[in-house]
C-alpha cells in the first residue's frame, strides 16, 4: 500500500501566515515612504525653496519689485492680519488692507466658492443623472463640452453686464466654473457602471427607482466626489478673475489690487494663503470622499 504525503510547502510559504498580504503587497508597501518620513521631505524641500528664495533676493539678483524677501513677504502678511499706522509717523489707525484683515478676505472668498459650487452640485449632479440615464445625453452633451472649454475671463464681462458688479455675477462665474466637471463626473460614473449589476438587479423586481438608488448613485458616488474636488480646484483658480470687479472683501480681489498697486510682497502673501487654503480644502474632501465611499479601490 503506497503511502502519500502532503506536497510540501517552500520554506517562504510556511513562513507566511493566512493573513499575511504577500511579497507583491509587501513591495508595493516598501515603495511608499512612511508616513514621518514624507513629511520630512516636504518640510525639507520647504526649507530648501525658502533657503534658495532668501539667497537670491539677498544676492540682490532680482529687484525687490518682482521678488521680495520671505521676510517682506512675511511682514506683509502679518501687517494685513493687524491694525497698523497707515504710513510711517501717522496717527491715523488702519485695518489689515482694504479696511479687512486678510482672514475675513479669505472667508468672503470662502463664501463665494461654497455658494457657486453648491449650486453646481444642486445643479449637475441631477442634470448628469438625467443626461446619464435619458436621451437627453445625447442632446446636451455638445453644450456641456462647448461650456466647458470656455475660459472664465471670456464671459466675465457679460456677467457683470447682466448681473451687475456685485457678488452675483461672481457667484454665477465660480458657478459656471464648476457645472461642467461635476455634471460630466456624473455621466462618467453612470456610463461605467456594468450593465450585469443592473440586470442582476432587475431579475430579482426591482423597480426603476431601486436600481437608480440601490445599483446606480452607489457606484457612481466615487466619481462625483472626485468631480467635486476637480469643481472645486476649478473655483479656487477663477477666484481671482471672478473678484476683479467689486471684490472687496475677497482674497482674489485683493491680489489683483495689491499687483496693481504694485505691492508684490502682499500678492505674494496672497497666492500663498490661496494656495495653502485650496490644499487644506482638498484634503478635507479626500477625507469626506474616505468616509462617503469607504469601498472605493477595493472591489
Amino acid at each position: 500500500m503506497t503511502q502519500t504525503t502532503a506536497p510540501v510547502r517552500p520554506q517562504s510559504d510556511r513562513n507566511r501566515t493566512d493573513t499575511d498580504p504577500g511579497p507583491s503587497s509587501r513591495g508595493a508597501r516598501r515603495l511608499r515612504p512612511p508616513r514621518a518620513r514624507r513629511l520630512g521631505m516636504h518640510v525639507a524641500s520647504v526649507a530648501a525653496l525658502l533657503l534658495l528664495w532668501w539667497l537670491v533676493t539677498r544676492a540682490g539678483l532680482v529687484r525687490p519689485l518682482y521678488l521680495p524677501s520671505p521676510g517682506a513677504v512675511w511682514d506683509a502678511f502679518v501687517r494685513a492680519n493687524s491694525d497698523h499706522p497707515i504710513a510711517a509717523g501717522s496717527d491715523r489707525i488702519v485695518r489689515g488692507e482694504q479696511n479687512y484683515y486678510l482672514w475675513e478676505h479669505l472667508v468672503a472668498s470662502l463664501q463665494r466658492i461654497a455658494i457657486g459650487v453648491g449650486a453646481a452640485v444642486a445643479v449637475g449632479i441631477p442634470l448628469g443623472l438625467l443626461m446619464g440615464t435619458t436621451w437627453l445625453g445625447t442632446l446636451l452633451e455638445p453644450y456641456l463640452n462647448f461650456l466647458r472649454s470656455l475660459p472664465p475671463l471670456a464671459y466675465i464681462g457679460l456677467l457683470i453686464v447682466w448681473f451687475g458688479i456685485g457678488d452675483t455675477s461672481k457667484i454665477w462665474l465660480l458657478f459656471l466654473a464648476a457645472f461642467p466637471p461635476i455634471a460630466m463626473s456624473t455621466i462618467s460614473g453612470i456610463r461605467g457602471v456594468h450593465q450585469d449589476q443592473v440586470n442582476a438587479v432587475l431579475s430579482l423586481g426591482a423597480s426603476r427607482r431601486q436600481v437608480l438608488t440601490a445599483v446606480v448613485l452607489p457606484a457612481t458616488l466615487p466619481e462625483i466626489l472626485t468631480g467635486i474636488r476637480v469643481a472645486t480646484g476649478f473655483a479656487w483658480t477663477t477666484v481671482v478673475a471672478a473678484e476683479i470687479a467689486n471684490g472687496i472683501p475677497g482674497i482674489g480681489g485683493l491680489a489683483y489690487l495689491a499687483g496693481e498697486q504694485l505691492q508684490s510682497a502682499l500678492v505674494i502673501a496672497c497666492i500663498v494663503v490661496i494656495g495653502l487654503a485650496a490644499i487644506l480644502l482638498d484634503l478635507g474632501l479626500k477625507n469626506l470622499e474616505k468616509v462617503l465611499v469607504p469601498w472605493r479601490g477595493k472591489a
